[in-house]
């Protein structure tokens, strides 16, 4: 038994791994994580472009896949569809022993489609039928484009991974597509236990940002009593809002909406802790797993704070605890969220830009990836 073992059995949170790599598929690497403790599999455009540039790893397939006269486009979906195939079947003991509720893979949909509803509906239903498996998770941004679709999948009873939520209000949007689709799945006589989905709520980059902002008042503002309130916030934004999300989860999937349809076997769409590796060297490098951890969440990490957590990891539930003061950490996230706007940082303004970025950063990735294999392929 690892700490991630007890992350799970004891804590009730779930650990994923952020990264798809060649090796994983055809070395026992990834078969080593699940031994210990990993169970499930996200990654993203960048994660992909990193890897496939990274090394030679590729090199065998892409050339044959060159050779044989596919385009770049289908050749990286080829080597995407491969290691999502390798990744999936080593994960499906994982599946069946969690009857359902662990072991996926995530595959994303083509990035420049994220603001494309229809796009984006078409690409879904083109994974979901290309890879067929029971363990895939579908990934669609959660854009205002991407909301409708995230609805239209559920509907047609494809799981779905909601990522790039960054603000509550997107989040409660994303939980109501969910229930939404069910509904409509459910009327339609379909076995609901079938469906399942994960909305991930990216964290560090809100501290990033948010700091940022507050470094701009400590360093600009006339007040000392200003610059010392914002100098408490630095850092704690991140954590804070998770914790607000994590109560909204509880409030939306407690509801008897929901406990309807989940008397028709219905699943929690559980939230998924993402991009939680600490970007600021002056925190904790657990700080996004330590501070979110609860039962019915899931929590991926890319492999070095996977190896961290192995190493010194503290497995106890903390997202909804009861801090010293005998204040809930709920009441203390939302002082947080509330003197963040009270020296001057728009938490609105924080959250539309990240998803800008986020979405520009995805499509940019991919983008420079076709260009470098455009490149490799005319060396052939």
């Amino acid at each position: 038994m690892t700490k991630l073992h007890d992350l799970y059995f004891q804590c009730g949170q779930s650990p994923w791994i952020d990264d798809l790599r060649r090796s994983y598929v055809e070395t026992e690497e990834l078969d080593q994580l699940i031994t210990n403790g990993v169970r499930g599999l996200t990654s993203n455009p960048t994660i992909m472009a990193k890897s496939i540039e990274s090394g030679t790893d590729y090199d065998p397939q892409f050339q044959s896949l060159i050779k044989a006269g596919k385009t770049i486009n289908e050749t990286y979906w080829e080597m995407v569809l491969f290691d999502a195939r390798g990744a999936l079947e080593k994960l499906l003991a994982v599946y069946e022993e969690s009857h359902g509720k662990d072991g996926f893979v995530s595959v994303e949909v083509e990035p420049s489609l994220a603001h494309d509803t229809q796009g984006t509906i078409e690409a879904a239903r083109w994974l979901s039928k290309t890879i067929d498996a029971p363990n895939l998770l579908v990934k669609i941004p959660a854009t205002k484009e991407g909301l409708p679709a995230i609805e239209e999948m559920i509907a047609e009873g494809i799981s779905i991974n909601a990522t790039l939520i960054f603000s509550l209000d997107r989040y409660s949007a994303v939980m109501d597509a969910y229930i939404n689709g069910l509904e409509r799945y459910a009327a339609s006589g379909q076995d609901l236990s079938k469906i399942n989905s994960v909305a991930s709520f990216f964290v560090s980059r809100v501290d990033t940002e948010t700091d940022k902002r507050l470094e701009e008042i400590i360093q600009h503002t006339s007040s000392d009593v200003l610059g010392e309130r914002a100098k408490t916030l630095l850092g704690k934004t991140a954590v804070a809002q998770a914790i607000i999300a994590y109560a909204l989860f509880k409030d939306k999937f407690g509801s008897e909406r929901f406990l309807a349809l989940k008397a028709q076997s219905a699943n929690l769409q559980r939230p998924l802790w993402a991009s939680t590796s600490t970007k600021n060297p002056n925190y904790p490098d657990l700080l996004y797993v330590n501070e979110l951890i609860g039962p019915d969440t899931v929590n991926t990490m890319p492999r070095a704070t996977v190896d961290a957590f192995l190493d010194h990891g503290l497995p106890a539930r903390t997202i909804d605890a009861t801090m010293a003061n005998g204040h809930s950490a709920v009441e203390e996230a939302q002082d947080t969220l509330d003197a963040l706007s009270e020296v001057g940082v728009s938490l609105f303004d924080v959250t539309e830009q990240l998803e800008k970025e986020g979405v520009s950063s995805f499509a940019k990735s991919f983008d420079e990836l076709i260009t470098q294999l455009n490149g490799k392929a005319a060396s052939l």
